[in-house]
């Protein structure tokens, strides 16, 4: 018997190649499941998303486009292909020729044997899904095509509407162009036929092509011969778009010479496909290369050298002359295209004649100068109303208006959205089922200070409101909650078995809320649950036990991201902002409609556009078409076609509406609460005012010069300078440097021999120069955003009297002795200033220029606080505490303002829920106590410390020693210093102001020739 040592041991199995290839071939597998199961899972929600918004119709009708486009051209191909194919086997010889090919091709046909019909009809279907699958990508331009609208207006060469042009023509084109590639690959693929069936033979001694293959050849050749006849009629209305000349649009070497020469090739393509046809009855390809032959130098000879050479030398020597009709054709057609064929620009005499009875005359427009910068104030909302780290405000703020005490009012307001960033504790269920939703909104009037914040008439949460408003129900919030905003991504479920946190008290006391409203989609059902995890790439919506039957999930959160979803055709402005309306918090944003197929018209300057503008494309035609509106409670969206003033709605948007009839409204069914918060969008007016720094110029002779050409002012920036961009030529060479442009501006005013206020768009002008030397004002244009006005443009010219333009406004500003001083004093160690906008506030025929400015300490908690007010009115430049103030230094007297500089803001005594400033220690010791100030012959307060400490405000008033002036104001200065880092804003003001004398005492007591030498530096 053998011992078990002996016994023969076990083999270690191996997988074997086959095993190997199984194992691959199932995990491919699973792995091509799983993509398609999410792709399907995701098609699913998509329509659960549209159904939930009663737009299922649009998805439905999107997809239809889609599909039929793309099965149209693929059946279309295989059609063509197939029958191709089909004659190029009936007529294959019977009897295949010997020679050095055939023992290869015998082969294949031993392979093939009987299933040629087969093989055929693969080969066929293989090049039409090639060819017809990415022609689905075309269903914007099939929708336009075959819901077209006629524009009412015809191009100036070929009198044709322009619908045509924008609405057909680039289908149109893009049709030519895929049969003239599907014809020649249809070609291709039936001569390779013909050599597989002996049609062809290329090494054979006698005859190469049988006569029934030359036939069938030449016939395909005719076809593309017509084809490329039909892309050449098309070329004709495409010279409306040329941009050869010094304009864009079929100029002088277009019509005499590029015309001329397409239409020639037209018809030798026409006179090819003869040739072709006819061939057919002929031996040899003479006919066939000749036609080639001819169109490949006309081509190259008129259709490309002749037009350069009329150009060079016919046109660029008298282009003054020769293209002076073209030029004209291009600015009624830019007029047209950008909206601004209609302004009749109005003088604006910029004079000095302004009084107080004017200004007491214009008191709502001076109640109303903006002194809150959005751009400045979002920290100030962060820090102040933010609440808690889950919340924030979005990186810019908005500016509305509202009525408050029976007056229009200019708010500048934000919504508190939620940052799920800030959630402490980021477990899944913290963040898709407790922390679900932002809260609330906060508003200050954009000239409402109180200590140099925002005074808020609606913030904090829970949501409190300024007694003063409180029987306003335009502010009433009764579902503040946001699950739907601006940055929010991701998903959330509502409606389990997990409360949402809707805020937390003053006290610390979590306040739960449930969403139980219509909004989101349902996802009770497990066959929903296993959708949305697959969708999400996230298992947790399938497993949680919280998640029960009447559960929904809200995603595509963003507004943005929303919208675009349901209308991707559109494009969008880079500026949603939110409305208080009907107790929600809903967001309004401008679609706009565009083409670059109008004829004649200008491409877009689209310069200084934000990132996320919907217009950071190249277009020649625009329109603010449509008004959005997105409820940030529910999610809901409606979409309203905007009329003009003749109450016609852009026909681009109304081709899309006949599209889509589900998914707009009318103009006039805006709600009667929404329509007082519309505003004409900024992204625009931006486009608007670019193109009418040319524009405005109506004669060709004097547009060709462009001497009297307008250029958008140069941005203020934050100082004397500004940003500087290298502009460069159309050849790529350096053209000079350019400024930044200074942004449009919301303003509540009233205009120049008009009743009433309005709230406007306003951006200004100065003359266009090579390096932005030039700087003075030349004219103004502003845009109307109430809804009786709405989308009225009126330009303001000033006359050439030298009047300052904005940069040169913010420039004397920096260079005044008094103001440098002092702003030199609050940006001290510790201390940081900040300028905000300047604005332009025509008041009757005179011009008033208002900079606010901003103190913030230089730490991580900045809060930008209004410390002064720079008002500038001629030679006039003055800085106050208040606005008010400021106009009476100017002016003698002035209305009353919203400012209050030593009020506390709104909500900020006692049990407030928004923080006060912190202003150290309370229990410091009496004998620190600061005595009571002592007042000069002047009438001016002066700081001292106790027992006249020197150094520290103790020199007296009517002192004239200018070294002990200078060390008191310097140890003022440490003091101010000191005050501001302890966060007392009173004794920082108040020290700041003592400097100031001391600075002015020491001017007056310098020596004559100190004094010009201190003036100088």
């Amino acid at each position: 018997m053998r011992a078990s040592n002996d016994a023969p041991r076990a083999r270690r199995r191996r997988l074997s190649n086959r095993g190997r290839i199984i194992i691959a071939i199932a995990f491919v597998a699973a792995f091509v499941l799983f993509a398609s199961l999410q792709g399907i899972a995701r098609f699913y929600t998509d329509y659960l998303w549209f159904d939930s918004l009663g737009l299922s119709s649009v998805w439905r009708s999107v997809l239809g486009a889609r599909v039929v486009l793309g099965l149209l051209f693929t059946a279309i191909f295989f059609v063509l292909a197939w029958v191709n194919l089909f004659i190029a086997d009936r007529l294959a010889p019977r009897f295949r020729p010997a020679g050095p090919e055939e023992e290869l091709l015998e082969r294949y046909h031993e392979v093939v044997g009987a299933r040629t019909g087969l093989v055929r009809a693969a080969v066929a279907l293989v090049f039409a899904v090639i060819a017809g699958a990415g022609v689905s990508q075309r269903w914007e331009s099939w929708i336009l095509f075959t819901n077209r609208v006629d524009f009412g207006e015809e191009d100036a060469l070929f009198g044709v509407d322009i619908g045509f042009y924008v609405f057909q023509l680039p289908f149109l084109g893009f049709l030519v162009s895929w049969l003239f590639a599907a014809f020649v690959i249809i070609l291709i693929i039936t001569a390779v036929a013909h050599y597989l069936n002996g049609g062809i033979r290329l090494q054979a001694s006698g005859q190469r092509v049988t006569p029934q293959v030359k036939a069938h050849l030449s016939v395909l050749l005719g076809v593309l011969a017509l084809v490329n006849a039909g892309g050449y009629w098309l070329d004709r209305y495409e010279l409306t778009l040329s941009t050869r000349g010094t304009v864009d649009g079929a100029t002088y070497t277009d019509v005499n010479a590029q015309l001329p020469a397409i239409n020639l090739l037209l018809l030798i393509s026409l006179f090819a496909f003869g040739l072709f046809i006819y061939n057919i009855l002929r031996k040899g390809w003479v006919l066939p290369v000749l036609a080639v032959g001819l169109w490949a130098f006309v081509a190259i000879v008129a259709g490309s050298a002749y037009p350069a050479f009329i150009q060079r030398f016919r046109v660029e020597p008298n282009e003054s002359t020769r293209e002076l009709e073209y030029i004209d054709r291009n600015i009624a057609a830019t007029r047209a295209a950008y909206a601004v064929g209609g302004i009749d620009p109005a003088n604006f005499a910029a004079n000095e004649d302004l009084t107080a009875e004017d200004l007491i005359d214009n008191e709502e427009t001076i109640r109303n100068i903006r002194l809150l910068d959005p751009s400045l104030v979002n920290d100030t909302y962060q820090r102040l109303q933010a609440e808690r780290g889950f919340y924030q405000f979005p990186g810019d703020l908005d500016v509305d208006r509202y009525e408050i005490d029976g007056q229009t009012t200019q708010v500048v307001l934000a919504a508190r959205e939620l940052n799920t960033g800030g959630i402490e504790s980021p477990s899944w269920e913290n963040q898709r089922l407790t922390y679900t939703h932002g809260y609330g909104v906060a508003l200050a009037a954009a000239n409402a200070v109180a200590a140099g914040r925002p005074d808020f008439l609606v913030g904090g949460v829970p949501i409190a409101q300024d007694p003063t408003i409180e029987d306003s129900p335009e502010f009433e919030l009764s579902s503040p909650q946001l699950y739907f905003s601006e940055g929010l991504d991701g998903y959330a479920i509502v409606n389990t078995e997990r409360e949402e946190l809707d805020y937390l008290d003053s006290d610390g006391t979590n306040v739960f809320t449930s969403f139980t409203h219509e909004g989101g989609v349902s996802i009770g059902s497990l066959v929903r649950q296993v959708a949305f995890a697959l969708r999400f790439g996230d298992i947790d919506p399938l497993i949680s036990a919280n998640i029960g039957s009447e559960s929904r999930v809200m995603y595509i959160r963003s507004i943005r991201d929303r919208v675009e979803t349901v209308a991707p055709f559109l494009h969008y402005d880079s500026d949603p902002y939110p409305v208080i309306h009907d107790g929600r918090i809903v967001y309004m944003m401008d679609a706009y409609t565009t083409s670059d197929n109008y004829p004649y018209s200008q491409g877009a300057i689209n310069e200084d556009l934000p990132s996320g503008s919907g217009l950071n494309h190249s277009f020649n035609y625009v329109r603010n078409s449509v008004k959005v509106v997105v409820d940030g409670f529910d999610g809901d969206i409606d979409m309203y076609l905007v009329e003009d003033q003749s109450g016609d709605v852009d026909p681009i948007a109304q081709a899309y509406a006949n599209a889509f009839p589900d998914l707009f409204s009318e103009w006039d069914e805006l709600p009667e609460g929404l329509r007082d918060h519309i505003r004409y969008p900024e992204d625009l007016f931006r486009v608007q005012t670019n193109m009418w720094g040319s524009y405005h110029i109506d004669d060709a002779v004097d547009f060709y010069q462009q001497t009297a050409a307008w250029a958008v002012a140069q941005d203020p920036g934050t100082g004397v300078a500004t940003a500087i961009t290298q502009t460069t030529a159309p050849d790529g060479t350096p053209a000079g440097t350019r400024e930044r442009r200074i942004d449009p501006q919301y303003l509540l005013m009233r205009l120049p021999e008009e009743s009433e206020e309005s709230f406007l768009l306003l951006r200004s002008f100065v003359p266009e120069s090579g390096n932005d030397q030039l700087k003075e004002l030349t004219a103004f244009m502003v845009a109307k955003s109430d809804w009786e006005e709405y989308g009225q443009l009126q330009v303001y010219e000033v006359p050439s009297t030298g009047v300052d333009g904005p940069a040169l406004v913010a420039s004397e500003i920096e260079s005044n002795t008094e103001i440098a001083q002092e702003i030199t004093l609050l940006d001290q160690q510790g201390s940081q200033v900040r300028r905000g906008n300047l604005l332009l506030i025509p008041i009757e025929e005179s011009i008033l220029w208002v900079r606010p400015l901003y103190v913030e300490a230089s730490n991580q908690t900045a809060v930008p606080e209004l410390e002064k007010v720079i008002a500038v009115f001629g030679d006039e430049i003055v800085m106050e505490d208040t606005l008010e103030q400021a106009l009476q230094e100017i002016f003698g007297e002035a209305p009353e303002t919203l400012e209050d500089p030593d009020a506390a803001p709104s909500g900020e005594e006692e049990g407030s829920d928004v923080p006060l400033p912190d202003t150290g220690s309370d229990d410091e010791d009496e004998d620190d106590e600061d005595t009571p100030p002592t007042t000069s012959e002047t009438g001016e307060t002066t700081p001292t410390t106790e027992g006249g400490t020197p150094g520290v405000g103790s020199v007296p008033a009517d002192s004239t020693d200018v070294n002990e002036l200078v060390a008191d104001a310097q140890a003022l200065f440490d003091a101010a210093d000191d005050a501001l880092a302890d966060g007392n804003l009173a004794e920082y003001a108040e020290l700041v102001d003592a400097a100031r004398d001391r600075l002015r005492q020491i001017e007056e007591n310098l020596p004559e020739d100190e004094e010009q030498a201190s003036a100088g530096s």
